[in-house]
This record gives C-alpha cells, structure tokens and sequence, in this order.
C-alpha cells in the first residue's frame, strides 16, 4: 500500500499512514467511550453509566453531519484534521477535569452541564472520521476495515489500561492516542511544524500519564456529591475503583467500592477468639445461619472485608470457601496489604478464597455445602462494568435461587441479608424469589422453608438502619429446627418477620400463603415480582404505574410526599426519564443539525423519505442487540468485563468484516439487499434460540473455549448487520444524493435514542424480546426498501438500482 493520486488531481495519499490515522482516531474513540462508563460510575451513580453510550453516539452523529460544512472551509484536508486530531486531544482532557470536578450530587442541570461538553472529543472525532471516509471513498471497504478493527483494538486495550493506571489516566491515554493521530494527519499533510508539536503534545500527555499515576493530580476528589478523605489506599480495575479509607463512625478501616457500597475490614484472633468476640459476631442477623446450622461446610458469596467468613469460623466451620469477584478486595487487601489488621482472616485454616463471580461458581461447581451465604452483596456495585452491561448481574434471580438450592446438602439452607425497610423491598422480592425456585424444584409448600429476621428497627423506606436476614431452606424446616430459630432470636432480641407455624399479619405472610398472590404484586407499592435471567434487575423495583405519578406530580408542580411510592418517585424515576428527556434533546439537536448548518431540508419525494426511515431502524436495531447480547453473555463468560469485551470485539470485527465484503455481496441490488435485511433477522431469532440452551450446556467449560464459542455464535448476525448500512449509503447516494447528510443524522439519532430504549425494554419486556425486537427492526427496513417508489430520480441511477 504505497501512494496514490485521484483522477482529479488531489494530493497523493501514502495509503498505510491514512489508513493507520483513521485506526487511531477510532481507537481513542472507543477506549474514551468505555473508560467514561467506569468514571461516571464512580463520580455519580451507577445509574448514570449508560450515559457515556448516549454521549458518543451524539457526538458522533453530530460530528459526522459537521463534516460536511468542515469540508468546505478552505484548509486542505490532511491539515484540517490535523488540527481536529490535536485540538481533540486538548478537548478530552477538558472534559475529563470537568466531569471530576463535579462537587454537587448530579441534578438534572448538572447532568446536561456534563452531557453536553463530554460529547466535544466525540463530536471531533466524528467530524474526523466522516472526513477520512469521504477521502477514501475509492477505498470505503479498507477504510472501514481499519475504521472498525482501531475500535477493536482500543476495546481490547480497555481492561489492560485500567488494571494498570486506573480510570482518569485511560482517558490520558486516548487523549495522547489522538494526538499521535494528529502526528499521522500532519505528516500526510507535508506539515513538518504540525508533526513536531504533534508529536510533542502525546509525549507531554504521555508523561503526565505517568506523573499523574503516581501523584493523582488529576483524580477523583468528589463523588456522589461528597469529598473523598483520608483514602489510604485507592486502585482501579476494569470493573472498579476500591479505596480504603477510615470509617466515618468507628474509624475502622472500611473497603469502598466506586466511593459507595463499602465492607468494613474484620478483624479478630481467630487463635484465641473470646466469648465476647463470638457473640458479637453470632448475635447479629447475619450469625443466624450459623445458629442454626453449627459448623456447617460453608459458601460465602462475596465475603468483601471477611465477616460472613469469621461468623462461620466462629459457628464452628471448618470448611468456608470464599468467593469474592474483585481481585483487589480478595488478593491485594485481604491477603495482602491489610492481611496485618484482618489477622490473615484469609489466609486461615479451612479458609479457600477465589476470585470469581458467585453465580458462575456456583453454576460450575459440583461441591454441596450445608450453608450458602450473601450479605449485603450488591451486584450493581461490584460489577457495573460500564454503560453496555445495564448495571446488575444475575446474581438475585430465580433461576439463581435453583442454582443455590441444587447446591445444598438435604438439610441446608440459604442465607441473605438485605436492608430492611417499612414497607418491605428487597427482602420481600428475595422471598418472592425462593418462592418461585422452590415451586420450579417441586416444593409446593414454600411457606414451610422461610425464616424472616430483623436486626434494629426501621420506621420507613428512607430508613436504612435495620437489616432483614431471610433463611431459605432446601427442605421443611423441622421443628427441632423451628426450636432452635426462636432461641436464637429470643436470645439475640431479633424481631420475628416470619416463622412457619406462627400467625404474622406483614406482606411475607401474604406473599407465601396468601390466595391472590397476583392481585398482591400488582397492589403492592414496589414491584417485587421474582426477577429471571432474562429480566435480572432485582434492584429496580418501580411500578410502571409510578411513571404516570412522576409525570402527574411533575406537570402539577408538586413535591411528592412521603410514602412508599412517592420514594420511588424521588429516587428511580427521575433517573430513568432524565436519561430519556437528555436522550431525546440529544437526538433533537442531532436532527436540527441538516437544516441549521447545512441548509439541507428533508426531500418531499416518499421513496426517499422511507429509504431515510430505514437508516433510523437499522441504527436502531443494531444498538438493541449489541446491548441485549452483551447482558445475555456476563454469566457464560463469568464476568460483565469479559462480556463486554468479547461481545463489542466480535461484532466490530464481524461488521467490518460484512462491510468489506458488501460490494462483492450486495453490490446495489435492491433485492440482494432485501434478502440480507431478511438475513439478519434470521439469524438473530436463531441466535437468541441457541443462547439459552449452550450457554446453559457451556457453563462449566473451559474460558478459551467459551470465548471461541461466543465469537463463533455473535459473528454470522454481525457479518450481515455490517452490510446495510454501507449499501444503503450507496444507494441513496445515486438515488438522492442530498439526503445522505439527512441518514447520517437520522442513523445516529436512533442510536441515541435505541441506547436508551434497551434499558426500558430489558427491564419490562427482557433481554430475549429485546434482541428479537433489534432483529424486528431490520424487518422493518425490509419492508422501508418495498416501500420506496421504484422510479429513482435519474436514468442512471435506475438502471443500477433495478439490477439483481
């Protein structure tokens, strides 16, 4: 790939660098994506994550619709993006000072203030790549090649830079990556003084990577709307930010993860426990299985700071097995740099720590244990693995609660502590749970294996000073074991939620004996319905009715009050409809942008109009599945990190791949097109058939083979899902040439809006309706292509899109 020069007498192009350019610009794009999702986990709420997917996809379409007044402007093209590629570099460090600088918890005007100018670098790079592709337009099936494996690249790069330098110093990194990128553009432009401070610039920003890695200058300082002090550990994974600091009440040192969920560290001599000191680790609610089920072979589930693992060493085991899902909690504190104040807790006799996530151990394992244990673990904190993976694990799930039960010997049980709230939440949607594993296990009388404790009191849902311990057993309780339980809470002063045997008039009652379990959930204040792999967002637990009364106390302009449902209305739904209202002004603005800058006014002519509209469903679709498969593969793979990474790389290569291959394959044949609209629906539908069944088959496989055998199963969709939009392109170009500026715009905007949609629909209709709907959509183009007027505007044009 030497130099080239066009018919037209433009300047030769020295192929590799141009191509090498375009891969680096993508790269950085990319990487930046992926490492915000972990910032804004951390400086706001998990929540907030997903907002990172809306940002790049605003700015690139954006950006990609800017290109085409840039183009005009006088400069020549090498030099201007140049000066995109430098001035982007300066943009993402701006941006990053400014999303940590943020002091306040993120209101609504907050959360636009940090949109918008988080999307410049996107909006730059955008404007770049649309540039590039239209200069090597000759070539668009290499350009896009390198355009999607520089994506590729920078998504395997992610975990690396993060493991390594942490969150602010990845986001340094692609601002030096797209300072190389100027380097590139300069030197094709002939531009020696461009290239040196170029060059310059990445090394600068290089250096004060590795500066900033050792003084954390710039680092988080604030989150969640409060200043992090006194951390005398902090460390960065690809899934996390865990820092050890003093605790606020007690002093002891405490783990925190993302600057919210925290696990204070246990300390005790294990070697010469006293009374007091076993007491004090049996009497609170999570010592109760330990009560009832003395020196029980034990699976901790989440041990984080070790003090579910010393309740059990102090009930009597002998035999704990730990496993913790975050490496740094696991090796680097707890065995390591802490081991001194936990007394090597977990490096004990009988003590077997593993760094995995609990459902896919539990799944792989053969083993039986008398105890399976999880407090206070919340998936959403160890594992918000960034934007795509939708926040929350399958960890609290009725297929879970299978999985645990078929783990336990005849006479063990389940134990899971959760915050306890008046009215009830979360430990009722876990009793809600195990009602539903044990009647798919063929235990018809669920109310026969749940004891219900609670620890302090709690007067509302704001009230987070209680803790509700719910005991599950694999078969009836006995009575022997019912004697026991009413020692151990008389002597421990628990409040009684629920015993089998006794009368209790509270929603755990009504939820296991009552005759009208449907009419319960659908009046009750939350939504506390069993969740499934398919729907595993245990943590929401919004009516949908409540959208409705947001919207109602909203348009009043009233405070709602204080009742349960009122709480959700503070809290959940504003969540959700704010990420909608940011999504929808960001597709707003990306559709204003044709008229307003390039004078360009959507075409009167219904063919072009529903050739336009199958650009927004083929946007749209493809966001759906990618984010809908990326959900469907954490617990094959193991982690939301690896699902992330395994799932975006193998769609980018297998797109790029369709694209380099879709003049050879469709050409500009209306009906070839059609056929492979047909295609990926398909092979979707085929897809979300087989991914139940193998990755059920799969789970105790080796991880190489799981990996070969996803990228295997995710690339056939993806290689025909890289093919319509190039073609489409294409073909609009000959038929309308104008409105190409409109299916840019319109493309990007559904993908904005298909980003957000994803959460909406996995969360009320599931993960597999959510696929099937990505693939619907590509049958609605289908039927945009029958659609279209067949007469195209010139003869020329006609006589090449008629041809089959």
């Amino acid at each position: 790939m030497g130099y080239s020069t066009s018919s037209a007498g433009r300047p030769r192009v020295w192929w590799s660098l141009f191509y090498l350019g375009v891969g680096l610009t993508t790269l950085a794009t990319l990487l930046l994506e992926l490492s915000l999702t972990r910032i804004f986990s951390v400086v706001f709420h998990y929540h907030f994550a997903f907002l990172a997917i809306s940002i790049a996809l605003f700015g690139l379409g954006a950006g990609g619709v800017f290109a085409y007044a840039v183009a005009e402007w006088r400069p020549p093209l090498f030099s201007k993006l140049g000066v995109l590629a430098a001035v982007n570099s300066v943009a993402v460090l701006l941006s990053l000072v400014l999303s940590l600088s943020v002091r306040q918890d993120l209101g609504f005007w907050t959360l636009a203030a940090v949109y918008f100018p988080s999307t410049l670098p996107f909006f730059l790079a955008g404007t770049t790549v649309s540039l590039a592709i239209a200069e090597g337009i000759e070539r668009v099936d290499r350009v896009y090649f390198y355009d999607l494996m520089g994506a590729g690249a920078g998504c395997l790069l992610l975990v690396p830079l993060l493991n390594t330098f942490g969150g602010p110093n990845t986001v340094l990194a692609t601002a030096a990556f797209y300072a190389a990128a100027a380097a590139i553009w300069y030197s094709l432009a002939g531009k020696v003084t461009g290239r040196v401070l170029s060059v310059g610039l990445a090394l600068g920003l290089l250096m004060l990577l590795g500066y900033n890695a050792r003084f954390r200058i710039i680092d988080v300082k604030y989150a969640k709307g409060q200043a992090l002090a006194g951390e005398e550990f902090v460390k960065w994974n690809s899934f996390s930010r865990i820092a050890v600091a003093p605790d606020r009440s007690s002093g002891a040192p405490t783990v925190f993860i993302d600057a919210d969920a925290s696990t204070a560290i246990a300390s005790f001599d294990l070697r010469y426990m006293r009374d007091q000191d076993r007491e004090a680790l049996l009497r609170p609610g999570a010592g109760f299985p330990y009560v009832l089920r003395p020196g029980a072979k034990t699976l901790i589930i989440g041990p984080g700071g070790g003090w579910d693992v010393a309740r059990a060493l102090a009930g009597g085991s002998r035999d704990v097995t730990g496993v913790e899902i975050n490496p740094i909690i696991a090796r680097t504190i707890m065995q390591r740099r802490f081991a001194h104040y936990s007394r090597g807790l977990y490096n004990a006799p009988g003590v077997r720590i593993l760094v995995e996530e609990g459902r896919s151990f539990v799944r792989r394992s053969r083993e039986r244990y008398q105890v399976i244990q999880a407090t206070l673990v919340d998936t959403w904190a160890s594992t918000a693995a960034g934007a795509y993976a939708l926040s929350e694990n399958n960890l609290y799930t009725s297929d879970a609660f299978c999985d645990y039960l078929s783990r336990l010997t005849d006479d063990g049980i389940l134990a899971f502590t959760r915050w306890g709230v008046e009215p009830p939440r979360e430990s009722l949607r876990l009793l809600s749970l195990a009602r539903a594993a044990l009647l798919r296990l063929g235990e018809r009388e669920a109310w026969r294996h749940v004891i219900v404790v609670r620890e302090g009191e709690s007067s509302d849902a704001r009230s987070w000073g209680a803790m509700d311990t719910v005991v599950i057993a694999r078969r009836p309780f006995s009575d022997e074991d019912l004697a026991r339980a009413q020692a151990a809470i008389s002597a421990a002063g628990f409040q009684t939620i629920y015993l089998p045997g006794e009368i209790h008039s509270n929603p755990f009652t009504e939820l296991l004996q009552g005759k009208d379990l449907r009419s319960f959930e659908d009046s009750y204040p939350y939504n506390i319905r069993p969740v499934t792999d398919d729907r595993p967002f245990f943590f929401y637990t919004v009516q949908p009715r409540d959208f409705g009364k947001f919207l109602s106390y909203f348009f009043r302009g009233e405070k709602p009050s204080g009742s349960l449902a009122d709480f959700q209305l503070n809290m959940a739904v504003p969540v959700m409809l704010g990420l909608l209202v940011i999504s929808l002004a960001a597709t707003g603005i990306i559709l204003a942008l044709p008229p307003l800058m390039l004078g360009a006014r959507l075409p009167r002519d219904r063919g072009v109009l529903a050739f336009l509209l199958y650009f927004v469903s083929i946007g749209a679709g493809y966001i759906l599945i990618e984010v809908a498969l990326i959900q469907r593969f954490v617990l094959f793979l193991g982690h939301p990190t690896y699902a992330l990474t395994v799932i975006i790389f193998s769609m980018l290569v297998a797109s790029g791949a369709g694209s380099y291959f879709s003049r050879r394959v469709v050409g500009l044949s209306r009906a070839r097109l059609c056929g492979m609209m047909v295609l990926v629906a398909l092979a979707v539908a085929l897809l979300g058939m087989a991914v139940g069944p193998v990755t059920e088959a799969g789970v105790g496989w080796p991880p190489w083979l799981k990996v070969a055998l996803t990228v295997g199963m995710i690339a056939p969709p993806a290689f025909f899902m890289g093919m319509p939009l190039p073609t489409g392109l294409s073909m609009l170009e000959l038929r309308h040439k104008p409105s190409v500026k409109w299916a840019w715009a319109l493309n990007s905007a559904s993908s904005v809006l298909g980003s957000v949609s994803a959460i909406f629909l996995a969360i009320y209709a599931g993960l597999h309706r959510t696929l099937l709907a990505g693939g619907a959509l590509y049958l609605v183009a289908l039927v945009l292509l029958l659609a279209m007027q067949r007469a195209p505007r010139s003869k020329a044009a006609a006589s090449v899109l008629v041809r089959t």
